[in-house]
Formats: C-alpha cells, structure tokens, sequence
C-alpha cells in the first residue's frame, strides 16, 4: 500500500500572487489558474467591474462557478443572482447574457471552470469568436508578457503529450 502512495504524482501548489491577474479590454482582470490540454477544461478567476455586460455567449460544454464576492446575475435569469457563496451550474448548451449590476458596491469575483469553448454570439446567434483553453494560454501569456513583464505565468498545464 505505502508504495502506491510513494509513486502517486505530487500535488500542484499556487499562491495568490504566483499567476498575475490581465486586464481585458472589458474592464475584467482575469486569472488563468488551469488549462487541461488534453480535456479542453481551463479555470478562471475573474474580477468584474460593476456595470459589466459581456456579450451574449453558448458553452458547449458544462461550467461550473463559484462566486466568493459581489453579484451579478445572466440577463436571460435576472431572478436567479448569484452572490458570495453562490454556486451555478451551467449544462452544455446553454447560452445567456453574463450582467453585473451598476450598483454593485464591489467588485465581483468568480471561480469558473469550463469544459469545451465559450461561443461569443451575435445578436442573430451568429458566433463572432470562441475562447477555449487552447487559445486562451497563449493569450493569458501575451497579457502578462505586456502588462507584467511575466513571458511564462506558471499556470497548471496539463498537456496531452
């Protein structure tokens, strides 16, 4: 049994300043925790601005977010906001509108983990661009390269190699 143990891979450990937060031309900061290469599974931090609308958009596979400050709610579902402690499952396939009331007293933070891509949508349903942890890590890198001076954040790459 203690040799299972003693071969089992090591745990992957960041603290919060290892991997620097981008600014994204919205306003949000984001946080590239994980990319699983091989999954097509990537987690985010993300601080929104109050008065945040980002566009209508269609996950092709599930997300999961945990909200640990603020609030904000999708257009689609204004009943359902989610605050600090809030959890939200999103299927795959499901589309919706992310909104951040301008009378948000703070910023808002969420903890997404998403499988597959992020479909950015016209207002005909037209995808205008995909996001996914493919092309999001280089993207992350380029951002902390020109706002950090960081060339290689240690985000957790899981690859599939």
């Amino acid at each position: 049994m203690s040799a299972h143990v003693d071969t089992a891979p090591p745990t992957i450990h960041r603290g919060e300043d290892d991997l620097p937060f981008v600014t994204l031309p919205d306003g949000t900061d984001l946080q590239l925790l994980q990319v699983d290469l091989a999954q097509g599974v990537w987690t985010v931090r993300t601080r929104f601005p109050a008065g945040l609308v980002l566009p209508t958009h269609k996950h092709t596979g599930n997300v999961y977010a945990f909200t640990t400050r603020g609030r904000w709610h999708y257009l689609e579902s204004p009943d359902a906001e989610n605050t600090a402690g809030s959890y939200l499952f999103e299927p795959a396939g499901s589309t919706h509108t992310l909104h951040v009331p301008v009378d948000n007293d703070e910023t808002t933070e969420v903890f997404f983990t998403i499988h597959g891509a992020n479909l950015d949508l016209d207002a005909d349903g037209n995808v205008v661009s995909v996001l996914d942890a493919h092309s999001l890590l280089p993207a992350y890198r380029a951002l902390c390269a020109a706002q950090h001076g960081l060339d290689d954040p240690p985000v957790v790459v899981i690859d599939a190699a």
